[in-house]
This record gives structure tokens, C-alpha cells and sequence, in this order.
């Protein structure tokens, strides 16, 4: 796939994820239980991600080798997904959605560069360089800006 059309698909990605936050804390915020909104979240992602699986996907269930794929990677993920959605439910009524997004961001632009230095979770190694370390900082200063009045 073309790197643009990926670009495109990374950003759209992108606002789908903050455009679910803003849901998904509305609804934490009005039952005031951000709990209820991550569980609401994960149920309806496991209805939506069977949809996709069977109309989108050209993998049927029983080619799946569940054999080998080490017991922990089926629930870890979920266990940082609750962990990082709960926060951003309880989070954005509180301080807004573009400082959440943008402090979000931050963690994520931090952790991977230092994951992909060092090659942590099995991901690509990917050296920090200096056109990627001024891009950090240059996004660095974003964020105080958007945190800033």
C-alpha cells in the first residue's frame, strides 16, 4: 500500500480515536462511572469487531492457531486498553478534550520512540535520529501550546 494512502488511513485512525473519547466520556460523565463507559466500549468493539472479521476479513475462524500465540497477548492488550480508556473518559470532562488528546499524544510520541530505540513488545528497532528528535521536540512544544492559555 502506498505511503500516503497509510498516512491517510494513520490520521483518519486518529480522529475516529478522539471522536470515540468524546463519546464514550459523554456517556462515563452521565453515568458518572467512566467504568461503565470503558465496559460499554469493549462489548460493543468485540460486536463490531466480529462484524468486520466476518464481512471484511478473509480469515475464517478455524484457520486461526490459538496454539501458538502465548496465553498473555489474548488479554494484556485489553488490559492497558481499559486501564488507558478509563483514563481518557475520566479524564477529558475534567480538563477538555484537546489537552487530553494533545497529553495523550505526548505519552504516545514519548513511549514509542523510546520502545522502537530499544525494540521493546517485538516491534521493529528504529533508531532516534536527529530529523526524529527534532520532530519530537517541534510536537513537544505543540502540546504546551494547546495546554497553555
Amino acid at each position: 500500500m502506498k505511503l500516503y494512502i497509510l498516512t491517510l488511513l494513520a490520521l483518519t485512525g486518529g480522529i475516529f480515536l478522539a471522536i470515540q473519547a468524546g463519546f464514550n466520556s459523554q456517556l462515563g460523565n452521565i453515568l458518572k462511572q467512566p467504568v461503565l463507559a470503558v465496559i460499554s466500549s469493549s462489548i460493543s468493539s468485540v460486536v463490531f469487531g466480529i462484524i468486520f472479521l466476518f464481512f471484511f476479513e478473509k480469515v475464517s475462524v478455524q484457520s486461526l492457531v490459538t496454539t501458538q500465540v502465548p496465553w498473555y497477548l489474548w488479554f494484556i492488550g485489553g488490559l492497558f486498553s481499559v486501564i488507558g480508556i478509563y483514563i481518557y473518559f475520566y479524564t477529558i470532562p475534567k480538563i477538555g478534550i484537546s489537552k487530553m488528546i494533545a497529553l495523550g499524544l505526548c505519552g504516545q510520541l514519548i513511549f514509542s520512540l523510546i520502545a522502537g530505540k530499544y525494540g521493546w513488545l517485538n516491534l521493529p528497532v528504529e533508531p532516534i535520529t536527529t530529523k526524529r528528535l527534532l520532530g519530537t521536540v517541534a510536537m513537544l512544544i505543540g502540546i504546551i501550546l494547546i495546554n497553555t492559555k
